[in-house]
């Protein structure tokens, strides 16, 4: 009897023990959940606060969310405050939902990923019969493109550009090139095995079934808790037409979506990798966006107009990093930032940007923003990214594409003083120069960027082009 007692102590003991040391864990679990949250609140705060950031956030660490929050507006007038229900264009990112939708339709044996897409008599020319779906999903099929730069297409332009074009760019599987003509098709032969219109297929077979309740397609700019973009200037951006099939989603639901794939509900997980890893551009990504093998990491970024978004997906150390922002601003460096963050790396707030502090001033008069550039730097210069070359080419290039040469010429050369040892802004003092007719010192310009380490080729090919226009 006393032994019986004795194992019954000595169990009840080890209980209360595994008990302590549970609540122990549980605890320093939440300590380090609160630090990294306090930590993360005050990076995106001071980058609201120095205008770098509009949207909203979340983070999860171990499939917990550990912060989450919203800063900005939903429009250029400022009147209403973003929330979690506040949905975003998310770029690129949606174009994930056709691409699982393929693989939803492959794994039910509707389709085969090496199906040519004649298969599917879409009334596209003979070369359809060497471009497979597999091409689409990872953007090597060399299919016409649908658009020219920053024109949008509908529907019907899709359809005229792809059925009219009787050659492609490059031998299926051959190359890579990122164009919505892909994803236009891939959505068509959605429709084609469904027997229902893509979006019907998605909203039935993904939306539902993981509860993305806020979640809708292309919505006009009346939908409730829609967001609209705006510049740094607050000016909307123009709403305009463009293919179908535009999933916007609230920050909440973006995160479902993640984890849904990462828990493989929607898809195995031997999909998931297929849509991953491209074959044929390893280092360029696919539909799912770019994965790094080294650090098991998935990073996808969309842009639409002024909105841009990111998620980064570590599944090594299970880590989500999501940001949407209505406001074209520093998305991809906050992400990486909260990343390093997470991981104990170090880390720097994003300073306030040169670019914007100067932008409206060299648009009306060059010699006044140059005196707003010195005057910042020598009263503010920890507040603002003086560092960053990046800044005033940025600037150069907008005032070039404006037509305004001779001041895009003064910001390149202030760039080139500033950072003189950097090629890439002497290849763009030179493409100035070139632009505005002064050979002579384009020339100078585009050898001083070889002398510096070149500029991947383009110093040289601009040397040869102006040799030959001038005769020499």
């Amino acid at each position: 009897m006393k032994k019986l007692h004795l194992i019954i102590t000595l169990l009840l003991s080890i209980s209360i023990f595994g008990q302590t040391v549970n609540t122990l864990n549980n605890k320093d679990k939440s300590k380090k959940e609160s630090f990294y949250a306090k930590k993360i609140d005050s990076v995106m705060a001071k980058s609201y606060e120095r205008g770098l950031f509009n949207g909203n956030v979340l983070v999860a660490k171990n499939n917990k969310i550990i912060y989450q929050k919203s800063f900005g507006f939903t429009d250029e007038t400022k009147q209403t405050v973003l929330n979690n229900k506040s949905i975003f264009n998310i770029g690129s990112i949606a174009k994930e939902f056709n691409a699982v939708s393929i693989m939803i339709l492959e794994q039910r044996s509707l389709l085969n990923l090496d199906d040519p897409i004649s298969k599917f008599n879409l009334g596209l020319p003979k070369w359809s019969e060497k471009v497979s779906i597999r091409h689409l999903i990872n953007y090597a099929s060399g299919i016409p493109k649908i658009e020219s730069g920053m024109n949008p297409v509908s529907d019907a332009d899709a359809w005229r550009i792809l059925r009219s074009s009787d050659s492609l760019l490059f031998e299926p599987g051959t190359n890579y090139k990122y164009d919505n003509g892909n994803v236009f098709l891939q959505r068509r032969i959605i429709e084609k095995v469904s027997g229902m219109s893509f979006e019907e297929f998605v909203i039935k077979n993904i939306l539902k079934p993981l509860k993305m309740t806020n979640s809708v397609f292309d919505p006009k700019s009346v939908y409730k808790n829609r967001t609209s973009c705006y510049d740094m200037d607050n000016v909307r951006c123009p709403e305009m037409n463009f293919i179908s099939g535009w999933l916007w989603v609230d920050i909440n639901d973006l995160y479902k979506w993640i984890e849904a794939l990462n828990s493989n509900r929607l898809i195995s997980k031997e999909s998931f990798q297929t849509l991953l890893n491209n074959p044929y551009a390893k280092d360029e990504g696919g539909s799912l966006g770019r994965y790094f093998e080294k650090e098991d990491l998935q990073r996808h970024n969309g842009v639409s107009y002024k909105f841009e978004s990111i998620f980064l997906n570590d599944f090594k150390n299970n880590i989500t990093v999501i940001l949407v922002s209505n406001n074209l601003n520093r998305v991809w460096d906050l992400g990486h930032i909260i990343h390093n963050l997470m991981l104990g790396k170090d880390y720097e707030i994003p300073k306030k940007s040169v670019y914007q502090a100067i932008r409206k001033e060299a648009l009306k008069d060059i010699n006044k923003a140059i005196e707003t550039y010195y005057l910042l730097k020598e009263n503010s210069k920890n507040e603002f990214s003086f560092e960053n070359p990046n800044e005033l080419n940025k600037l150069g290039y907008e005032l070039l594409k404006l037509g305004k040469n001779n001041e895009s010429i003064t910001i390149f050369k202030l760039a080139t003083n500033e950072f003189h040892k950097e090629a890439n802004l002497f290849d763009s003092l030179g493409e100035a120069y070139y632009t505005n007719k002064q050979y002579d010192l384009a020339l100078d310009n585009y050898k001083k960027a070889i002398s510096l380490g070149g500029s991947n080729g383009n110093a040289e090919k601009m040397i040869d082009k102006i040799e030959k226009e001038i005769g020499k």
